[in-house]
């Protein structure tokens, strides 16, 4: 795996003499139709055959990719979790499926590869419940006192608009989708019981958010609807991506933890760190 010189403890694991024998990996972002990242794709293994890995959205645009890597990482280990991110739903008119419909086609190709998705039974690792979310974003992380079509003029006006206003927005509504699928997930998630791993593609809260060099991005960053569902839903750690970002948010003593890829200038940066990528979310070690 390509680490850095540290390996920092995973949250909700306190540090403990014993050797690790199952861990829960997380990565983002790794847009696989980039050709340097392919070498970064082929080094996530797993340090044990009974490792997971959680793959918070972002594999790549076109469904056949997209399965194509997964299909890989899921014969290296033991579970495969995944969640789409923004790039999965992208679509052209052209394109056999589209909005909803290409979120169904990805979720019934993971089906035949046995990789899990939010559509899945949440799988349980060591006693924690990983709940794979799938939330989008409603255009609420805006600045206040705008509409949302003054938020989204503002930022066509400054030519800082995600490619999603023009690859999943045409295509299917996205602030009726979001509010579906937050509906959806508050019904699944009061069932679960005991302590969790929430993990999105977009950030849950919006500190990191905040960080981001271009305000009128945070449109396409989430909702503010999920704001307390670490703490409702007793979270030891929430994993996203989409920022490109990696790094830790502590919030009300709960890490969100971003462990993104990204694109080659960004990860020879973050990579040249301290930075721990894939991340190591949850230890299993002897006692």
């Amino acid at each position: 795996m390509n680490r850095m010189s540290q390996t920092p403890s995973a949250p909700g694991v306190p540090d403990a003499p014993g050797r690790v024998t199952q861990t829960l990996w997380a990565v983002a972002d790794l847009h696989g139709a980039v050709k340097d990242n392919g070498e970064m794709i082929d080094s996530i293994q797993p340090r044990d055959s009974s490792d997971w890995l959680i793959v918070a959205g972002d594999v790549a645009e076109r469904t056949e990719l997209v399965l194509q890597i997964l299909n890989r990482l899921r014969k290296r280990f033991a579970c495969v979790i995944w969640v789409p991110g923004n790039h999965e739903l992208f679509s052209r008119s052209t394109d056999r499926h589209q909005g909803r419909a290409k979120y169904e086609e990805l979720v019934a190709g993971c089906r035949r590869i046995d990789v899990l998705t939010p559509e899945d039974p949440y799988p349980v690792f060591d006693g924690v419940t990983v709940v794979p979310l799938f939330t989008l974003y409603d255009y609420s992380f805006r600045k206040t006192g705008y509409t949302v079509e003054q938020a989204v003029q503002a930022a066509h006006d400054r030519q800082v608009v995600m490619t999603d206003q023009f690859a999943i927005a045409p295509f299917v509504d996205i602030r009726a989708w979001c509010w579906d699928r937050l509906a959806y997930s508050i019904k699944r998630l009061s069932k679960v019981d005991g302590p969790t791993v929430l993990v999105n593609h977009w950030p849950l809260i919006i500190e990191p958010v905040k960080k981001m060099a271009f305000p009128e991005l945070s449109l396409w960053c989430g909702t503010r609807h999920t704001r307390t569902w670490a703490q409702r839903y007793g979270a030891r750690a929430v994993v996203y991506g989409h920022l490109h970002t990696p790094g830790i948010t502590v919030i009300d003593g709960i890490p969100h933890i971003e462990v993104s890829l990204g694109y080659p200038r960004e990860w020879n940066r973050h990579l040249s760190g301290e930075w721990t990528w894939p991340y190591p979310v949850m230890e299993v070690r002897d006692a």
